[in-house]
């Protein structure tokens, strides 16, 4: 389990979100943290951290399985929470997903040029606003787009909502080309889906970049991303 540790140096344990929207240890029964209540999504009352694959596969997707398979052959240790009831689909599930998670899972865009003969899947930080022109400036390529979801099934094996970097995977003759935005790897962990919405995950992000990309002989291509339109100002944030 990755820990989490406070200012004051205090490790905490695994835990789960309260209805109410605390932070329950489930090591520690009479040990809560409480925090600023948040909008619980209907049948998301109770997220569980829990730690590497799941036991039990029953009633999980190949495509998932697969991913699972991927991070254990690579000993990628990292940390899991399902939603079967609730896929991250809405802002309040991804909000409760990323509560549990301590993380910000990232915005995934499965993008093509004008012909649909060259494909990219962009990963930015989630609140980061996506502008076409920018990206396409930086790729030095005249107009990008939404590619079409058959070719996402084709080249990914994963269905729109539950796009990942993991379902490069499938995509064996590296068709797909990985851009990246810088700001994404300045965090210290990574947040995906398992190549679906109905659970999310969270790893090292040096562990995506030495370990995952490598050994799927991805090179990716990093950007730096405004979330402007090229010869717009930007303001200080």
């Amino acid at each position: 389990m990755i820990p989490l540790i406070y200012p004051d140096g205090t490790c905490v344990p695994p835990f789960s979100l309260t209805k109410r929207g605390d932070v329950k240890y489930n090591n520690h029964a009479n040990q809560t943290c409480t925090r600023a209540p948040v909008h619980r999504a209907e049948g998301c009352d109770t997220l569980e951290l829990m730690h590497g694959s799941p036991a039990d596969k029953t009633n999980r997707s190949d495509r998932e399985i697969r991913a699972y398979a991927l991070l254990d052959r690579l000993g990628i240790d990292f940390d899991r929470t399902d939603h079967p009831d609730q896929p991250a689909t809405t802002m309040e599930v991804c909000a409760d997903v990323d509560a549990i998670l301590q993380v910000h899972i990232c915005k995934n865009l499965f993008l093509c040029n004008r012909q649909q003969t060259n494909f990219y899947l962009l990963i930015m930080p989630g609140d980061k606003p996506f502008k076409t022109k920018e990206l396409s400036k930086q790729l030095g390529i005249s107009r990008l787009s939404f590619a079409n979801e058959e070719y996402m099934a084709q080249f990914l094996d994963i269905r729109p909502g539950s796009v990942s970097v993991l379902g490069l995977m499938n995509d064996h003759e590296h068709i797909v080309q990985l851009v990246i935005d810088e700001d994404v790897l300045k965090e210290e962990f990574f947040g995906c889906h398992p190549c679906e919405n109905t659970s999310s995950i969270r790893f090292a992000t040096k562990d995506l970049i030495n370990v995952i990309l490598p050994d799927l002989k991805i090179k990716p291509t990093i950007v730096h991303l405004e979330g402007a339109e090229p010869g717009c100002a930007v303001e200080n944030a």
